[in-house]
């Protein structure tokens, strides 16, 4: 059956194919039908004005729907509903023996939807098959989305690969489809309108682990068109986890009538901080992101849009979970099994992975011992004085105990004297020293990164350093661009001493210099200006201290806020770096005000505060922060007292900025070690640009040798008279030899060149070339070869001794890469004359001129080079560095986009197939 040519009203799943005024056009009288040519312009008329007036909510005839909550026999086993108050002890003993438990539960899911082999004919159409991202990732004919038809528009132009999936007692809760294609653009953003979508969910960066898993289909800034749909970013909240982004879509084609909007608002709730590779780390902020953005949803809204990369993982674990969290809040029970079976039959591979299936069911007894946590401030008020509460939040908070592997590096016997009592960085979010080479535990400080409400690392929470660290503390503020030091320990004179210098002595070490600038006192504490200068170079880092001791109590609550507002001031050169917050040993003092900080941006953006999710992720990062239910309600005591004009949502405001690589880190060695690899477009960029550079050095070697030898010629000839016929090696052909690889061997002294015979052709210098860069990707060494030295009198003898019938060769090694060189040649018998002379001269002279344009071309080739290198151009052909290196020896792999470097390094992508040629299994694609 072809892709739109099949009976599209044989599934009850089908929505009509237009609307008139509200009534499908099938539901139109058959003698209408058969009467539209005598009614032609008539009808035209009101057939297009269906798809232009369309403002009516998508009717869908109701599916069959199955109860996945009535137990179920699967083998021997009958998998049913869990209650709630059991379901900890549930998942737990699914955890035993190595998740044996879980893995016998996700076989039978994986084999179940094997059996049933639904069909996706509409996906494999040839016209449909480069709208999918995957191959393996098709839509079911049964419940795909059916983009409306526009005027003169083929049948099979209605698809899109997605999917109408149910939620929680809701039919076609959602919209499960993938990261869109530039070639998709306009059909997603038409879907969007016509299903009268209010909330887009992403759950993928554009590009992970060098590869791109999303196509960024709105605009990054202003308005960009996209088919009949226009989509204008109005507003962008960048928060540590997620983003929000705020479009105006407006159809281009709608005429405007009263009963019909042509501009609707869209939000787009993006997660940012799903691994590259796995499921998150805790899954708290994951269950803050589903609960808002599925409660963003109004109530007369069409489905939720979800996408990740092949809009089945990720997009699966995320509706899975929001239906069970609606299941446990309306019935108090849990049927993750039963449901995902349910929704499997509407998306293939939903929840793609047991790792995934398992975070679900952590993420659920979660949610369950956690319950609510998103308070409104009449709601940290009430719960300020409830103890009851805050001791059960606090064992709730404190229940991760690290072990000896998460706390390895403060361990070692080298850093253990540079930690001052027992509260040690975990070893994933640990503060990070540029390490000395050869000197163990030099890139440890007992510090921690630490998320706010902007950034994961909107802050560093360290220990106030002791007189031997004092060097670490301020390298790790150089390190990082940290511009903001909160200082909350007072001082004494034995084990809380001075760390920064005053204005007679700078501290000083191999990198940088610290100088004291100026101090002012404030009503409850004192701001201190330094300058970090590089020892290196004229580069400088402005930092400023604020030190309150009487932290959190201060002479009153406004205090305390004016205090927060004063760190969050941003200076005129405001590098973006973290803000580093010290109390005596790196603990409550310091984490405190973290989420205070956090907490009031919060409440700012969203009236809501999660006091809880703060102060256990603080915990997990930085075990023993907290020693008792106390320190909790000091966050709600200090919250309870919140202005409400602040405006440090504005003053903390930042910008999503896209790059082709995967997501910055603060600092290039946290770069490497957050996923050990560099991508590897930057590699081949950087062997290219040494490889461009060692040739024009190359060059400027041969130039002067050449230079040198034209004006020993020049003495030698004028000098002598040579009567004897000329084999002595061409002056003009030295500087040729020497622009062979270093790899290949120059002619000794010992080798000749027997002069060619009259009628072969002798080629000019001005058509010898170099080899192309791509020819000496494989050649060049970085140690550049010495020219070929002339050759001796003795040689020129030997070499007229010669017979002419056995001509002697030079010994080259055979390299397939390298283009073959023909030597210049004299003819026999042949006289240097000054007439002769001056021809050879001039060829050498046109030789260098044709060295100095190829000097110039490769000077802009390594110009063009360093500019891509340093703005980080990625290309979506460059897979790994293998298949490039082999796509430049002309040996494309079948696998990966045919790729072809030319001489002047532009990378041409001759794959005219969209991403579909991958299979998303075998290139490790999750979600």
């Amino acid at each position: 059956m072809s892709g739109g040519g099949g009976k599209r009203c044989s599934s009850p799943m089908l929505h009509a194919t237009s609307e008139i005024g509200g009534a499908t056009a099938s539901a139109t009288p058959p003698r209408l039908l058969r009467r539209k040519s005598q009614r032609g312009n008539w009808f035209t008329k009101c057939f297009h004005a269906a798809y232009y007036y369309l403002d009516d909510p998508p009717h869908h005839p109701n599916a069959p729907q199955v109860d996945w909550e009535v137990p179920v026999k699967i083998g021997d086993e009958i998998r049913a509903a869990v209650p709630v108050n059991e379901f900890a002890k549930h998942v737990a003993s699914l955890h035993a023996d190595g998740d044996i438990g879980f893995s016998r539960e996700y076989e039978a899911i994986q084999n179940e939807c094997i059996s049933d082999d639904l069909p996706c004919e509409h996906s494999q159409h040839p016209e449909n098959k480069r709208k999918n991202r995957y191959l393996n990732i098709t839509a079911y004919d049964h419940s795909r989305v059916h983009l409306h038809p526009t005027p003169g528009q083929k049948k099979n132009l209605d698809y899109i690969n997605a999917n109408f999936i149910d939620g929680y007692q809701k039919g076609h809760a959602f919209i499960g489809t993938q990261g869109p294609l530039p070639d998709t653009f306009d059909c997603f953003w038409r879907m969007i309108w016509e299903q009268r979508v209010a909330i887009i969910v992403m759950i993928t960066n554009l590009v992970e682990r060098g590869r791109r898993k999303c196509d960024m289909y709105w605009p990054k800034d202003g308005v960009e068109t996209y088919g009949v749909i226009q989509v204008k970013l109005i507003e962008e909240e960048v928060m540590s986890t997620y983003t929000v982004r705020t479009l105006q879509i407006k159809h281009l084609k709608l005429k405007k009538k009263k009963q019909c909007n042509t501009e609707k608002l869209v939000y787009q709730y993006h997660y940012t901080n799903w691994p590259d590779h796995g499921t998150p780390d805790h899954p708290l902020p994951v269950l803050n992101f589903v609960k808002k953005s599925s409660a963003a949803n109004p109530a007369e809204a069409g489905p939720i849009v979800v996408h990740c990369s092949a809009g089945v993982g990720r997009t699966g674990t995320y509706i899975v979970l929001d239906a069970m969290l609606k299941q446990i809040q309306q019935k108090n029970i849990v049927n993750v099994f039963g449901f995902l079976r349910h929704i499997r039959a509407q998306r293939n591979f939903l929840v793609q992975t047991e790792e995934q299936y398992i975070f679900l069911h952590d993420a659920l007894v979660e949610a369950i011992a956690s319950g609510e946590t998103n308070l409104m401030a009449e709601q940290v008020e009430e719960l300020k004085n409830c103890t009851p509460y805050l001791e059960q939040q606090y064992k709730n908070i404190i229940q991760f105990q690290p072990k000896d592997i998460h706390i390895a590096s403060a361990m070692k016997q080298v850093n253990s004297i540079k930690n001052r009592g027992a509260i040690f960085p975990i070893e994933g979010s640990r503060v990070h020293l540029t390490p000395k080479p050869g000197e163990d535990g030099s890139d440890y400080i007992n510090a921690s990164w630490l998320h706010g409400f902007r950034r994961l690392r909107d802050f560093i929470v360290t220990q106030h350093p002791m007189a031997h660290t004092i060097k670490d503390f301020w390298q790790m503020v150089w390190d990082h661009n940290a511009q903001t030091v909160v200082l909350l320990s007072s001082l004494d004179d034995i084990n809380f001493a001075q760390f920064w210098p005053d204005e007679a002595t700078p501290i000083e070490s191999d990198h940088y210099r610290v100088k004291f600038l100026n101090k002012t006192n404030k009503s409850d504490y004192v701001s201190r200006d330094f300058v970090i200068q590089s020892i290196q170079d004229d580069y400088e880092l402005t930092v400023k201290m604020l030190h309150c001791p009487s932290w959190p109590e201060m002479s009153n609550p406004n205090s305390i806020y004016d205090f927060i507002v004063d760190v969050h001031e941003r200076c005129n050169d405001y590098r973006n770096g973290p803000i580093v917050i010290v109390d005596r040993y790196g603990g409550a003092q310091a984490c405190t005000f973290c989420a205070i900080s956090s907490l009031a941006i919060e409440m700012e953006y969203c009236s809501t505060a999660n006091v809880y999710q703060y102060a256990k992720l603080y915990h997990n990062k930085r075990p023993g922060v907290w020693t008792s239910s106390e320190d909790i309600r000091v966050i709600y005591n200090i919250l309870s007292f919140l202005p409400g004009n602040l405006n440090l949502l504005k003053r903390t405001a930042l910008r999503t900025e896209f790059e082709d690589v995967t997501t910055a880190t603060p600092d290039l060695y946290s770069k490497i070690c957050s996923n050990g690899n560099v991508p590897q477009h930057v590699i081949l960029q950087q062997q290219q640009l040494h490889m461009l550079q060692l040739q024009q050095q190359h060059l400027e070697t041969q130039q002067q040798q050449q230079q040198q030898q034209q004006q020993q010629q020049q003495q030698t000839a004028l000098n002598e008279t040579v009567s004897t016929p000329h084999t002595d090696t061409n002056p003009s052909l030295l500087p040729i030899l020497s622009l062979l690889p270093p790899t290949v061997a120059p002619l000794s002294s010992s080798s000749s060149i027997t002069p060619q015979p009259p009628s072969t052709p002798t080629p000019s210098p001005q058509t010898i070339q170099l080899p192309s860069p791509s020819d000496l990707t494989h050649q060049i060494s970085p140690t550049v070869a010495h020219a070929a030295s002339p050759a001796t009198p003795a040689t020129a003898t030997a070499s007229a001794n010669a017979s002419p019938t056995t001509p002697t060769t030079p010994t080259v090694p055979q390299q397939s890469t390298i283009p073959t060189i023909t030597p210049l040649a004299s003819q026999n018998s042949l006289t240097l004359t000054n007439a002769n002379f001056h021809t050879v001269t001039n060829n050498a002279a046109d030789l260098m001129e044709h060295q100095q344009q190829q000097m110039l071309a490769l000077m802009q080739q390594q110009t063009q080079l360093q500019q891509q290198y340093n703005t980080h151009q990625h290309h979506n052909n460059i897979g790994d560095l293998t298949s490039v290196m082999n796509n430049a020896d002309n040996s494309p792999t079948s696998s990966s986009p045919t790729t072809t470097i030319t001489n002047n390094n532009h990378i041409t992508n001759n794959n005219v197939t969209s991403a579909a040629a991958t299979d998303a299994q075998n290139l490790d694609i999750v979600g």
